[in-house]
């Protein structure tokens, strides 16, 4: 049984009965009786919440220079949220670095500046525009995809503040590639990881020492599914990017996905670009991040939509995930978030 699993199985327990070797009846009878206040059972967000605390407690009292990366889209927002949780009434005592493509939807830049300075973050943007103009990588074109370039940007961005630890939102139920990663993901000098190489995290306990030049990645949602994030979002009243809700706009059809149309995506060929109602599942470079068909304008409304999804926000609306099997993995190799 996986941790997530763990968790909430142990939240089904109601107060009393016995865990597996417990006995009925008594205080004692299961793990979370002995934490939680009689008539306030802890529910499977209350876990999560406080395993993902207390990874982003450890790791910064453990790291000399932690980073906080935010994309703007949910899985960040909740862990920016957590972060300003672990360390109140204090504030975020690390910067939050957002890597730019310069291919975003102007929904998120506006989120992303409020959001940050609503919990008083310092906010650090490395624009892959730079990378190219510094020759670091190839100009792929005004209207290709710059999410690969992200990873040569990102390092950039590590080597130039000596950054040892960086937090992401990545969760396993993703990614083939992501669950199979730990919660600390430690990478070398060049900033790559090898998955052979990975530190055991038996019983929650962690160790993230290393040496100079490396850092880690730290996942502190490792265990959260797209359900835990908008069932926390909901019980938290954490605002997000308005294109996560159902909204009109013109969007064109190409290999399977619907995409927005923008400076960069245009119908090409015998494409017409069609007013659609959708709402996006995942944020990234709007080159190759799909929407999908949705009238779900509300938390609530989402939540009954995730429920009976069969596949994954990144399977069904990223199209840099769809190159190849192990498209995820190459680049995680390489340096990605």
């Amino acid at each position: 049984m996986d941790t997530a699993t763990s968790l909430r199985a142990s939240s089904s327990l109601p107060l009393g009965d016995a865990a597996p070797g417990g006995r009925p009846g008594h205080p004692d009878a299961s793990v979370t009786a002995l934490v939680r206040p009689v008539g306030h059972p802890l529910g499977h967000l209350d876990l999560l919440e406080s395993l993902a605390i207390f990874i982003i407690r450890e790791v910064a009292a453990e790291s000399e220079r932690p980073v906080l990366l935010f994309s703007g889209g949910k899985d960040s927002a909740v862990l920016l949220h957590l972060a300003a949780k672990a360390f109140k009434p204090g504030r975020i005592p690390f910067p939050v670095l957002h890597v730019d493509t310069g291919h975003n939807f102007d929904e998120v830049l506006t989120y992303r500046d409020a959001q940050v300075e609503a919990e008083g973050a310092r906010l650090i943007v490395s624009k892959v525009q730079d990378s190219i103009d510094q020759g670091r990588v190839a100009d792929p074109g005004p209207v290709a995809s710059r999410n690969r370039l992200q990873t040569t940007t990102l390092l950039d961005a590590i080597t130039a503040h000596s950054f040892d630890a960086a937090f992401g939102g990545a969760r396993r139920d993703e990614d083939k590639a992501r669950a199979k990663e730990r919660v600390l993901s430690f990478r070398n000098s060049f900033g790559q990881w090898d998955p052979k190489k990975q530190r055991p995290e038996l019983w929650q306990l962690y160790q993230g020492s290393v040496r100079p030049g490396e850092h880690l990645r730290a996942f502190p949602l490792s265990d959260w599914t797209e359900m835990d994030i908008w069932q926390y979002i909901r019980r938290e009243r954490i605002v997000l990017p308005s294109i996560y809700y159902a909204h009109t706009r013109p969007v064109v059809e190409r290999d399977g996905m619907l995409l927005a149309v923008s400076q960069w995506v245009a119908p090409q060929g015998d494409e017409v670009a069609r007013d659609v109602t959708v709402r996006f599942r995942t944020v990234g470079d709007a080159t190759c991040t799909g929407a999908v068909r949705s009238d779900a304008t509300t938390v609530d409304d989402i939540i009954r939509e995730v429920s009976t999804s069969r596949i994954s926000e990144r399977g069904a609306t990223r199209a840099d995930d769809r190159f190849s099997e192990t498209s995820m993995e190459d680049r995680k190799r390489e340096g990605y978030f």
